[in-house]
């Protein structure tokens, strides 16, 4: 497993390809990249930044808006199979996207909507080995936004996803893990091949009707089973990125390097307090 900077971390406010220097230059192993920022500067250049930073491409988010109406779903789904050659050619063969967990319309007619569009996603994927990791949101205040509740648990998540195809699974999020009610448990039976990739963060000691999304801390500060979850991943053999992903107001009070400086260090505190190499 490596440690990959997230977006998230700096509030957005640095762009492609500085994003990917600062990750570097704080001593991040890994990047999430900005498939259109590194899609303008070219596969050549984006090779080279790469190469030059020695810097692994984590995961890209998918380019295809899925949620709208079929015209939407058509044009980006048109262009999918030149985003997916391009993160091949980059040696990231993992595109990540999220589902709300509750909907305006009934769960049964979504969940039919969605299958027959990630099935049309996933075959096109497939075409260049990428696989497609799909994130259930587990905070009590999201399963309650809208009228018909949807997906939210990590097994039927799972169960879903296999139905989509052989290369779609799960992008385990330890945030919805955690508000989910996931267990290590249930990481241990869905195996290797079901995570994709990993978001990692921490949670406040708040009751359910209380937690926000935006509310994450840096792995340690909260009261999440961070040891747990990395002992589950290391068990089954999972070696891809662990992506700091943590929202916040506190980090707008931070420069961008210090706090991913403060997100890299704290997770490999965590890490290596569980044992598990950083």
């Amino acid at each position: 497993m490596y440690l990959s900077l997230n977006p998230a971390v700096v509030a957005g406010r640095v762009p492609w390809p500085e994003f990917a220097r600062l990750a570097a230059k704080v001593g991040f192993p890994g990047v999430d990249v900005d498939l259109v920022a590194a899609r303008k500067a070219g596969l050549p250049a984006t090779n080279a930044l790469l190469d030059d930073l020695r810097i692994k491409p984590a995961a890209i988010n998918l380019p295809v808006e899925f949620r709208k109406d079929d015209a939407v779903f058509a044009r980006d789904l048109a262009q999918l199979a030149d985003a997916a050659s391009f993160a091949t050619a980059i040696s990231c063969p993992r595109m990540i996207t999220w589902l709300m967990p509750s909907s305006k319309t009934p769960k049964v007619e979504l969940r039919a909507l969605y299958l027959k569009r990630f099935r049309a996603v996933a075959d096109v994927l497939a075409r260049s080995h990428v696989r497609l990791g799909l994130e259930f949101l587990g905070p009590l205040h999201l399963r309650r936004q809208e009228p018909y509740e949807f997906i939210w648990r990590m097994p039927e998540m799972l169960a879903f996803a296999r139905e989509c195809g052989p290369n779609v699974g799960l992008l385990l999020d330890v945030w919805h893990w955690h508000h989910a009610g996931a267990t290590t448990a249930d990481i241990v039976k869905a195996g290797k091949d079901a995570i994709v990739h990993v978001h990692f963060n921490d949670a406040p000691k708040l009751p359910p009707d209380q937690i926000r999304d935006d509310q994450r801390l840096m792995p340690g500060d909260g009261v999440i089973n961070l040891n747990g979850f990395l002992m589950a991943l290391h068990e089954i053999g999972y070696q891809d990125a662990l992506s700091v992903e943590v929202f916040g107001r506190f980090l707008k009070d931070m420069t961008p390097e210090a706090a991913a400086r403060r997100a890299l260090e704290s997770s490999r505190a965590v890490m290596q307090k569980a044992g598990v190499n950083a």
